[in-house]
């Protein structure tokens, strides 16, 4: 199973933290793809392929509404080709990108359109426009490295159906509940069919020898992935108590405190909640969680560190302890 670390970019400082990332043993790195609260994703990406030697790397995840399918094509492709073929394209409808222009969630058939172009430009293929253009990467016909793979995140039905059905990897944004993650998993792999689709999960996940510390790391971005559950049409496989806190939390959320610990929705998150939907506490009581969940079949676990506006120290003694001790136990090395 890989292990990979979804992280906000920051100018200055993304290069510097991949390196120690590639040191560290993680597989990949993903960055968030939100202009309004980061650095740009591609130079930020680019700086990070020139530091690292072996660690994938794309957005997690970037969006088709402020980025056209050709927009995109062309960058994760260039990535491709600068890194040595270690770019993951990862994709999703829309979330603080969107919303922090005024925009909403690009409607799923809109999006599974979007998604058919973009592996088709991938492919080296020309594909027909909206308004009857013809559109080809036409630099991409003298590039002979491997196609760059597409990763959707997904969290209710139709999603996970439409990148069961377009993409070359799903990854989960539904919460660690055990019961809600191997209902996602039946689902994608009913929709999926005789198609071979690998299956990750992002998990908030904070370390810390103080649990309650451990908590707090994750508390504005626990927020996050948890309010895409009130979007979701099925709550099948939630507890009646993750399912509440949700709906609380959906009342509550505001776009200017997104990611935020301090925010009023991420305050009203209780601690059991936090404890149900991410994974936090000791090293020694974050392995086992974390072993049951890749048993129920997941190729890789994307780790999403801490919020916003933790503490910058704080996040990386998570993150050290978490490669130290967790990483080892889940890849079977002493």
């Amino acid at each position: 199973m890989e292990v990979w670390i979804h992280q906000f970019s920051f100018a200055g400082k993304t290069a510097r933290a991949a390196r120690q990332i590639e040191d560290w043993g993680f597989d990949g790195m993903l960055l968030a793809d939100s202009q309004d609260l980061n650095a740009d994703i591609w130079v930020e990406l680019a700086l990070a392929a020139e530091a690292t030697e072996t660690l994938k790397l794309g957005p997690g995840v970037t969006n088709l509404v402020t980025r056209h399918p050709t927009v995109t094509a062309s960058a994760i492709t260039t990535l491709q080709v600068e890194s040595g073929a270690r770019a993951t394209l990862g994709l999703g409808r829309g979330d603080s990108a969107v919303s922090k222009i005024g925009l909403g969630p690009q409607p799923v058939a809109e999006f599974e359109a979007g998604l058919k172009q973009l592996q088709n430009l991938l492919s080296g293929e020309t594909v027909t426009l909206e308004n009857g253009t013809e559109a080809a990467i036409e630099w991409l016909a003298g590039e002979h490295s491997p196609k760059v793979p597409v990763m959707v995140a997904a969290t209710g039905p139709k999603v996970i159906t439409v990148a069961a059905r377009q993409a070359d990897a799903i990854d989960f944004t539904v919460g660690a509940e055990l019961s809600r993650l191997h209902w996602a998993i039946a689902h994608a792999r009913e929709a999926a069919g005789d198609r071979d689709v690998s299956l990750g999960a992002f998990l908030d996940i904070g370390v810390s020898d103080d649990p309650a510390r451990a908590r707090d790391l994750i508390r504005g971005s626990t927020a996050i992935l948890a309010r895409f559950g009130a979007e979701s049409s099925s709550t099948e496989g939630l507890s009646e108590q993750t399912r509440e806190g949700i709906e609380k939390l959906d009342s509550q959320y505001e776009e200017a405190g997104h990611g935020k610990s301090e925010s009023a929705a991420a305050l009203g998150l209780s601690d059991e909640f936090i404890d149900r939907f991410g994974v936090c506490g000791t090293p020694e009581q974050v392995t086992p969680k974390l072993k049951e969940l890749a048993g129920l079949g997941l190729d890789r676990i994307v780790m999403v560190p801490g919020s916003l506006d933790a503490d910058p120290e704080a996040v990386l003694e998570s993150n050290r302890l978490f490669a130290e001790k967790v990483i080892p136990a889940l890849k079977g090395r002493p």
